[in-house]
């Protein structure tokens, strides 16, 4: 396995995940500053929303990690905002962003789905290299597997399913297909919806490999999440569409 540490300076360790999770936002705002030409949206807009974009994300991702796992950090609350050792959740990420761009959107009077259309492409293409960044970081492993591709991670019994490595492979098809959607002419919002949709999709059957507490019907709670959030996404689809592209 690579160190999780990629160097030192002093008694500062910086890590291969804060890195990656670093490089990600930045590619993902230059890829944003692309897809925002076809929306009429100036790169000024893009750099401007980055800022709100940028900490409401983390801070919502760290929040949904941290009430995933309440009973650990109830134990370490110095732990809390270590968030350079790991520890974010994607729906929590999503849900600060989104609360960020409706505000955003409602100060330069900007259609949210162009802003939400725009950002979900880098996001797919981010969160696939987030994914590489927990399999070094050694965490969010999968349940025992004699597969011969399982993976021995440092203090954990038996070899493991890399789901890390699957959702980062779930993760780039994603990206593929929403670039493709994007070249289409679609309403706005079919991006962003279709998004939620695949990505769930892709989250509800990760989630039996993973390493998770049942709680209702042999499904997890992020799996109980996905559900109405994928049935949802469906019908938005729908109601922005009714089946037929823009003419």
């Amino acid at each position: 396995m690579i160190d999780p540490i990629a160097f030192r300076i002093g008694s500062l360790e910086i890590r291969w995940y804060g890195i990656i999770f670093a490089l990600a936002f930045f590619v993902g705002i230059l890829m944003a500053t692309r897809l925002a030409r076809k929306r009429n949206i100036s790169k000024d807009i893009i750099y401007d929303f980055a800022i709100w974009l940028i900490p409401s994300a983390v801070i919502g991702a760290r929040i949904g990690h941290v009430l995933g796992n309440f009973n650990y950090y109830i134990k370490s609350p110095g732990e809390i905002i270590a968030i350079w050792h790991g520890g974010v959740a994607l729906y929590g990420g999503i849900l600060g962003a989104v609360i960020a761009a409706i505000i955003f959107c409602k100060k330069k009077n900007i259609d949210f789905y162009d802003l939400g259309d725009i950002f979900v492409v880098p996001l797919a293409f981010g969160t696939t290299f987030g994914r590489i960044g927990n399999f070094i970081n050694q965490e969010l492993y999968g349940k025992l597997t004699s597969l011969p591709w399982g993976v021995y991670f440092d203090g954990v019994t038996g070899k493991r399913h890399p789901t890390q490595i699957y959702e980062a492979i779930g993760n780039l098809a994603v990206f593929l297909i929403l670039i493709f959607l994007w070249k289409k002419n679609y309403k706005p919002g079919t991006i962003f919806w279709s998004y939620l949709v695949i990505y769930s999709f892709i989250r509800f059957f990760a989630e039996f490999l993973r390493e998770g507490k049942i709680v209702f019907l042999g499904l997890t709670t992020m799996q109980l999440l996905t559900i109405p959030l994928f049935i949802l996404s469906i019908y938005f689809i729908y109601s922005l569409n009714k089946l037929k592209t823009v003419s």
